[in-house]
């Protein structure tokens, strides 16, 4: 098992972190602009890049004062993977390329969902078989190699690239300088990344819910008497011979 530098560590922690606060003022900035000002869906790129360096200056930051400070004691830093996808979507972002698919796909987000549960029930103890541990082995390193196998693949065939893209730099990032803590898990996954998973299958649920619901009802017409020959009302016969 070998770990990172912990200079490494601290620079890597602060540089995710301005990534993913980038990230997410340019997301709500952009879907504000897109609300008032639909014919101008694009961020420009200065206010973008005013955004990353006024990110990256604040974590950057001396002890307390930055504010990756405060979120490594709750949550220590950022996997790589949500750290690549921050930059992809920044990177997106800057070339004004517009996403017709989400950046976190239902596959992705159901993998991510699966191996988080697996990974916390196990680290609460509730399953106890050393799934975490196991991220520091040599099976882990096979696992890497297979995936960003797998990721060139679908780069080169053109395949969801910047989800292949940012898992690729993941584990190069993992495999390369042993980031963020030396464990493939923390490489590939974190809380945050793990919520983005589950909220990203329990919307796609509720629209799945929500189209069968109005599909499926159909407005029942009322039932009217069949009316007799002659324009009487149904058991008319009946009334006049009583």
């Amino acid at each position: 098992m070998s770990l990172p530098e912990l200079s490494w560590q601290f620079a890597y922690a602060r540089l995710g972190w301005a990534l993913v606060l980038a990230a997410l003022v340019a997301g709500v900035l952009e879907l504000l602009l897109a609300r008032t000002q639909p014919q101008r869906w694009r961020l420009p790129r200065k206010p973008l890049a005013a955004i990353a360096f006024l990110s990256l200056a604040w974590m950057a930051l001396p002890g307390e004062a930055s504010p990756a400070w405060h979120l490594g004691l709750a949550f220590q830093s950022p996997s790589a993977l949500l750290a690549c996808l921050c930059a992809a979507s920044l990177l997106a972002r800057w070339h004004g390329v517009a996403r017709s698919r989400p950046l976190l796909p239902l596959r992705l987000a159901a993998a991510l969902a699966a191996a988080g549960t697996l990974l916390y029930l196990d680290a609460f103890g509730l399953l106890a078989h050393g799934y975490y541990h196991a991220g520091f082995g040599a099976g882990a390193a096979l696992l890497a190699v297979l995936l960003a196998a797998a990721c060139a693949a679908c780069i080169v065939r053109g395949r969801a690239r910047a989800q292949a893209g940012a898992l690729l730099g993941a584990i190069l990032l993992f495999s390369g300088a042993r980031l963020p803590t030396g464990n493939l898990w923390d490489a590939l996954l974190d809380p945050l990344l793990w919520a983005w998973a589950l909220s990203t299958l329990g919307l796609a649920g509720l629209r799945v819910v929500q189209r069968r619901g109005v599909g499926g009802h159909q407005p029942i017409e009322p039932q009217l008497p069949a009316m007799q020959a002659g324009g009487t009302e149904p058991f008319s016969s009946l009334k006049e011979s009583s």
